[in-house]
Parts: C-alpha cells; sequence; structure tokens
C-alpha cells in the first residue's frame, strides 16, 4: 500500500502494508529510534507519539490511519537543535533511571502543555495516567512538568499518589 504521511515535519512516502503498526514505520522504517516498544497493547504509553497533534499509542496505531496526517515523534519536539523545554526540565530534574518510558511520558507531557498551558498538580497527574514508569520517577516527572509551567514544588511532586495516577489498583 503506498501512502503518505508527514513525520517531524517531513513528508514521507512509503509503500507498507496498512495495518503495520505506526511505530515500527517509525522504527524500522523511517530510523526513528526514540519512540519505544513497550507492551505492544498501547497500555505502557512507551510508544506514545502525536498523530494530528493528539497522543496516540503507535504500538496499536495503524500506519494507515496515519495517512496523510501529521505525526510528531520525540526527536521532533527540539526545534531549530534546541531541546524542547519539557526535554531540558527532564535533564534538571534528572528524571529518567532506565529511560525507557521517558520518551512516551515526555509526549504526553508535551500534549498537555500544548491544550493546557497552566495546569494544576491534578492535571499533570491526570494527562500522565497510563504512561508507566517501571522505575518509579512519577515525582520527577511531576517537577519536570510543573518547573516548565512555574509551579514547581518539591512538597507537592513529592506527594505524588500512585492510586490517583492509575499505578497502582
Amino acid at each position: 500500500m503506498a501512502l503518505s504521511l508527514t513525520v517531524n515535519g517531513d513528508q514521507r512516502s512509503l509503500d507498507i502494508e496498512g495495518d503495520t503498526p505506526l511505530l515500527w514505520v517509525l522504527r524500522d522504517e523511517l530510523g526513528l529510534k526514540g519512540t519505544k516498544f513497550g507492551c505492544g497493547a498501547g497500555l505502557c504509553g512507551a510508544c506514545t507519539v502525536h498523530l494530528n497533534g493528539q497522543p496516540v499509542r503507535s504500538c496499536s496505531t495503524p500506519v494507515e490511519s496515519a495517512a496523510g496526517g501529521e505525526v510528531t515523534t520525540i526527536e521532533g519536539l527540539a526545534e531549530d537543535g534546541q531541546l524542547h523545554a519539557l526535554q531540558k526540565a527532564w535533564i534538571a530534574e534528572g528524571v529518567p533511571q532506565c529511560g525507557y518510558c521517558q520518551s512516551g511520558q515526555i509526549m504526553s507531557a508535551a500534549h498537555l502543555l500544548a491544550t493546557n498551558p497552566a495546569p494544576a498538580r491534578d492535571d499533570i497527574v491526570a494527562a500522565m495516567t497510563g504512561n508507566l514508569c517501571r522505575c518509579g520517577t512519577y515525582s520527577r516527572i511531576i517537577a519536570a512538568v510543573e518547573s516548565v509551567v512555574g509551579n514547581s514544588s518539591m512538597e507537592n511532586s513529592l506527594a505524588y499518589d500512585a492510586t490517583a495516577a492509575g499505578e497502582v489498583s
């Protein structure tokens, strides 16, 4: 199947099966390795990218649904060689341990800030629900997002409630 889509601002044409997961197109066909394979079922968030401005789980999104659309990956957040504010905050707050989930975490946070530039802590926690971190760096993730919007509070970030974030049932 011939299809085209825009990835990180570049028009791309592909001859590929339409049911191929977008994740594998990004990683294997286009060489964009920042988006990670986590669970393969769209449950962990490691593979989150933006499709037409909305976060999607690329492991369970067929590439045909992105045809004619615009995809932004973690590689596409930086502009003119400058890291996105969230990427800088992730570094400043020392968010990653293993780092595996971080591209999906950042993409979810970027969507939140694009739609709500001044989120409250509860908004951040709600937006990040569904992005799993095996290393448990949730308090640093919240601190990083809060630092971008200027309402950082170590006390608030340390009071992270895993149950409210859907991490504990």
